[in-house]
């Protein structure tokens, strides 16, 4: 009985810490906010990350630039100082951020940088990343296959969606009225008004006359 209960308790610890274990390896990713873009437009993209390279705090990031992005803007930051890497085109390359101070991996740690899209910008970017830290490095460079689940990859690269442009001058579909619109949608459309006070007056009137015509009778 007694071992029984052992291997009870055995399991019932073991289950806690993958439990526990989980969700802390589900986020120990680099990720992207925003993850959607819309094409031809500008944004800025903003990676964190809440953890260093196992127990070692984060010294710096550098993030590779896909193709098809039509400018790159790194953000100036106090917490870290930027290195930029061009191309033979001129255009950026790759980005590092160098943290003036180690990220202890109990902190939130962030960089950003503005992009610029045009309609050459393929419908999926992919931003690798190579993590370094005190002691070790992590290269977040996976992309999942075809109908593979993002959240098994151990190393996954942060990757942004572009959006197909709606092409009405919008936003999400939605149409916004030119000054000739706004004008008429603000103005009050007195017709209905007057033709039914008009209707009104010429009623009062009717019935004025007959109450003189039925007195003139009587």
């Amino acid at each position: 009985m007694r071992s029984i209960t052992t291997k009870l308790a055995v399991g019932l610890v073991t289950g806690a810490v993958i439990a526990v274990a989980a969700p802390l390896a589900a986020s120990a990713h680099v990720s992207v906010s925003p993850d959607e873009l819309v094409a031809g437009d500008h944004g800025v993209l903003t990676f964190s990350f809440s953890h260093g390279c196992e127990t070692s705090p984060t010294t710096s990031l550098r993030i590779t630039m896909p193709e098809g992005l039509a400018s790159v803007a790194p953000t100036m930051d106090g917490d870290w100082t930027v290195d930029v890497e061009r191309g033979s085109d001129g255009l950026v390359s790759a980005v590092t951020y160098t943290a003036v101070t180690p990220v202890p991996i109990d902190l939130r740690g962030a960089v950003s940088m503005s992009v610029g899209l045009d309609d050459k910008t393929p419908d999926t970017l992919v931003f690798p990343v190579l993590q370094t830290c005190v002691e070790g490095s992590t290269d977040w460079s996976q992309l999942a296959k075809k109908g593979e689940d993002p959240h098994s990859l151990e190393a996954p690269a942060p990757v942004v969606t572009v959006a197909a442009a709606t092409g009405d001058g919008g936003h999400d579909g939605m149409t916004m009225p030119d000054a000739g619109e706004k004008e008429t949608a603000s103005a009050p459309d007195l017709t209905g008004t007057l033709i039914g006070a008009g209707g009104l007056v010429a009623g009062v009137a009717a019935l004025v006359v007959a109450v003189l015509a039925y007195r003139r009778r009587a």
